[in-house]
């Protein structure tokens, strides 16, 4: 019977070391942002191109405050239990926001039901103030997504849905929020999900490349959905693998054989 020799298991424990490195390594290339398409790097601008403004959709819940010159007048033009104050809880803004009904209504108090579907925030802004302003001067119409969320899946961090508190977030703020992709996420093709007229759709982007910066879908819209799928690496499942139990084993054979052979 052949007995493996220490030299021949020594060179296979390396053998092995060196198969794991580079079966679990991921290159530079695939986990950087923004790589430039030129070899010397330059200041260079850019100029995102703007989508098409978010319409509202049923089921979207609107913060809209009408501000007057007095408390008693301000009461009158918004919810009752609202008030001048700017602190409001996320649970506030659902429950005194106005939701868009199915047929794209949103009920206000004295200016009845005002039909805001497939309009965008400026839009609506703008018209709840000429609306205001037949009954009242010297106002002031606010109008903002209470909804506004974005849910971020797959290969990041910190998985979930995030709400955003601003007017626009894009897609590195978005991604920040889930404390970064990881390094298994495949970063060429991200996945964003959005809803539209028709339905959903799916858009992808290329988070590696500076020509995102170009992109109509840098600027994420509410509801957007972003997923990172992972690289291949990570469905063969190098990255599980137990190589310091494996490693381990082989070093207690070692030792043995050594042991062994004296």
């Amino acid at each position: 019977m052949k007995i493996i020799s220490g030299k021949n298991l020594e060179g296979f424990v390396f053998f092995l070391i060196l198969v794991s490195l580079l079966s679990s390594c991921v290159p530079q290339k695939k986990i950087k942002y923004l790589q430039k398409q030129q070899k010397q790097d330059s200041t260079t601008y850019y100029k995102a191109k703007r989508g098409p403004n978010y319409r509202i959709q049923p089921s979207d819940v609107l913060y809209i405050k009408i501000y007057t010159m007095d408390e008693k007048t301000f009461q009158l033009f918004n919810r009752i239990g609202t008030s001048t104050s700017q602190q409001t809880s996320e649970a506030d803004l659902y429950l005194n926001g106005y939701t868009v009904s199915d047929s794209g209504y949103v009920k206000l108090p004295i200016l009845g039901s005002v039909f805001v579907r497939d309009l965008s925030l400026e839009n609506v802004q703008r018209l709840l103030q000429n609306l205001v302003d037949e009954y009242l001067k010297e106002t002031v119409v606010v109008v903002k997504m209470a909804n506004y969320r974005i849910t971020i899946l797959g290969e990041v961090n910190k998985p979930g849905q995030y709400n955003v508190y601003q007017d626009r977030i894009n897609l590195f703020e978005a991604v920040s929020l889930a404390n970064d992709l990881t390094e298994f996420a495949n970063r060429n093709k991200i996945a964003i999900i959005r809803k539209g007229p028709d339905g959903s759709q799916v858009h992808y982007v290329d988070m590696t490349s500076d020509k995102i910066l170009n992109s109509e879908f840098f600027i994420l819209q509410p509801n957007d959905i972003v997923y990172a799928a992972p690289l291949g690496i990570k469905r063969w499942g190098a990255a599980t693998f137990p190589w310091g139990l494996v490693f381990g084993a082989i070093s207690t054979a070692l030792l043995l054989i050594n042991y062994f052979e004296r």
